[in-house]
């Protein structure tokens, strides 16, 4: 029997390296300081920054597009889907439809973009006594054709309710593993995504999975249900040595792994190691980017353009372009029907 192909490892750049279905992934580890009382950091650790446009990482942290509270204000997306897991930290929601949410530590938000949206994705320094730390992958997965035009739409999947396990290996040490889409055989099925998502479509074989392996511990990822038809990459970011399918990785990295068979994977190090997981069946359709639109044809991104010159997606109801919810920690969702929405209890 001849050995198994060398596994294609991808240097970890910003954003990280991805594949049909998704279109962009990166990772926001920031240590924010104490806040300032108007949700954004000490006036004094703003010398040297290009506010507006800081991705510096200066001491550990940066502003984005924030010009006083850290985040991304309002902006604009077409064609596809953003998946935002907060792993710590809090996120305020705005859009240009009327919604709003305040999420984080664990949860996740779901946001088809479809025809046009704008929103703004700000991060509130709530703490004036202590750091505010944030930490969240932000995920785009692409719509297929006959879903760029699907009304805009978020779902909640609350920390609460995404699926979630812990196994023990022969050695007694432990990996975690995060469900967001697309759980194993005999796991619970995760809270469904929007309705007009490719992850909506069983046959997509989408799943995003994060994983967390004890020092020294191994763990089987099992087989896609799509098979060979299913792409899988993981993303390897904390930790100091593992080996996947008995080939050891260079250091952080994405590495493409079969999707037809289970493959083991073992921590060599002397730390706890994260990973995560975009998996999926292609589209297989072409994609025409611009910025935050992605459909099909340079004349689709042409078009998406002037839609936005003419109707704003729905204009901005909001009082300024990075609205920040109040003092209150609290998680909600806000949807434009009026509805409003807590974490389970």
């Amino acid at each position: 029997m001849s050995a198994p192909a060398p596994l294609k490892f991808h240097p970890l750049g910003f954003p990280w390296p991805t594949q049909d279905p998704f279109l962009f992934c990166v990772h926001h580890d920031d240590r924010y300081p104490a806040g300032n009382g108007r949700f954004g950091p000490a006036a004094a650790s703003l010398a040297g920054r290009q506010i507006g446009s800081d991705f510096s990482c200066r001491d550990g942290w940066s502003m984005y597009h924030g010009q006083t509270v850290p985040g991304f204000p309002a902006h604009p997306h077409r064609g596809f889907e953003t998946v935002t897991l907060v792993r710590t930290g809090r996120i305020d929601h705005a859009d240009s439809v009327g919604a709003a949410a305040r999420y984080g530590d664990g949860d996740v938000q779901w946001l088809t973009a479809g025809r046009g949206i704008q929103h703004a994705e700000m991060f509130p320094l709530l703490s004036t006594s202590a750091p505010n730390p944030l930490d969240l992958f932000q995920i785009w997965l692409n719509l297929p054709a006959r879903s760029k035009f699907a009304a805009p739409h978020f779902t909640m999947l609350w920390a609460e309710a995404i699926t979630r396990r812990t196994d023990v290996d022969a050695a007694g040490r432990r990996t975690e593993l995060l469900c967001v889409a697309g759980a194993p055989d005999g796991m619970a099925a995760p809270p469904s995504p929007p309705p007009d998502s490719w992850a909506s479509d069983p046959a997509a074989d989408v799943a995003i999975w994060t994983l967390k392996l004890d020092a020294g511990a191994r763990m089987t990822l099992p087989a896609a249900r799509g098979g060979a038809a299913t792409k899988r990459r993981l993303y390897f970011f904390l930790g100091d040595g593992l080996r996947i399918a008995d080939q050891p990785l260079p250091g952080h990295c994405a590495v493409d792994v079969p999707a037809e068979r289970p493959v083991e994977i073992v921590n060599t190090g002397t730390a706890p190691a994260e990973l995560l997981m975009l998996q999926g069946r292609p589209i297989g359709e072409p994609v025409a980017q611009y910025g935050p639109f992605v459909m099909n044809t340079e004349a689709e991104i042409r078009q998406a353009f002037m839609d936005y010159q003419r109707t704003q997606f729905g204009g901005w109801p909001w009082p300024d372009t990075a609205p920040v919810h109040g003092t209150d920690p609290a998680r909600f969702a806000r949807h434009t029907d009026g509805r409003t929405e807590q974490p389970p209890a």
